[in-house]
């Protein structure tokens, strides 16, 4: 299969990125959400976004335009049936991507690859929410998108080579890096990442130091470009305590159980960057994660 139509569903922080790299790669792109307002929005980010390029001298205002004109809102899901590939970049949620998959799947023709960037749900069982178990693989972009080289793409139980295939070459064809994963809880980034960003909250957590001094250490000790807790926060601590916990659920294992504090902060609306406040203040609220 040639991929040469691509529906993004999801305008959030994620869902723009993808939709910005793919429509840099001369790929057409469907942009999808529940509300045309959001589509708006998601496509002002992204002129935005591009706008900076263009300010640094990555990119002229010939490159931005073409860009752009590749990305078409799609204000119905049915517009899928036009697409090679769907990518979903929705609430990290089990019950909602399955439902969406399922909407899909009664949408677009046989052949149509679905992909997930979930962080950490297993594949395999967004795959069964479908007829086409085989043309379900997942895409865990990093954030930001347009800037993070790697794509972790996981394979389901069910997902066939030609389409681990094709999505490989997709990667490489947007200038990212394909990681083969199999399906396992938090795949190979969140696995090792989160329960680090976990056990800095405990050191926090048990007194053990103050977030500024967990996060010096990490830098200047570890050579990290940004603390775990600075990171967190980028993340999203609800979005943290999300895959923490299905880590918990998915392996049984105490070592993955979800700090106290961490769930105390997610209660109390201090959720990072997108809420002003999480473990460190912000000047007002950002996107999602």
């Amino acid at each position: 299969m040639n991929i040469q139509t691509v529906m993004v569903v999801g305008t959030g922080q994620m869902g723009i990125g993808i939709a910005q790299v793919i429509a840099a790669s001369e790929i057409e792109v469907l942009l999808h959400d529940v509300s045309s307002e959001f589509v708006r929005k998601g496509l002002a980010s992204i002129t935005e976004s591009l706008s900076r390029g263009v300010v640094k001298g990555k990119l002229t205002e010939e490159g931005k335009a073409e860009i752009l004109n590749r990305i078409r809102p799609a204000e119905q899901l049915e517009q899928a049936n036009r697409a090679n590939l769907v990518i979903e970049a929705i609430t990290e949620n089990m019950e909602l991507k399955s439902a969406l998959f399922r909407k899909l799947d009664d949408i677009c023709p046989p052949k149509v690859i679905f992909a997930s960037n979930t962080s950490s749900l297993p594949i395999t069982e967004l795959a069964s929410a479908t007829r086409r178990p085989s043309q379900v693989i997942g895409m865990h972009f990093m954030n930001p998108v347009p800037v993070m080289p790697l794509i972790e793409v996981i394979r389901g139980l069910e997902t066939s080579q030609e389409v681990f295939d094709e999505i490989r070459l997709l990667a490489e064809k947007m200038g990212k890096t394909p990681v083969e994963v199999n399906d396992s809880p938090g795949f190979i980034s969140n696995r090792i990442l989160m329960p680090m960003i976990n056990e800095a909250i405990y050191t926090v957590y048990e007194g053990v130091a103050s977030a500024e001094a967990v996060d010096q250490v990490m830098k200047l000790g570890m050579n990290h470009p940004m603390g775990p807790l600075e990171l967190a926060d980028f993340i999203g601590l609800d979005t943290c305590l999300s895959i923490m916990e299905i880590l918990y659920e998915g392996f049984k294992d105490p070592k993955y159980r979800p700090c106290p504090l961490l769930r105390k902060y997610v209660k109390a609306g201090r959720l990072g960057r997108k809420s002003g406040q999480g473990f460190f203040r912000y000047q007002g609220k950002e996107s999602s994660y």
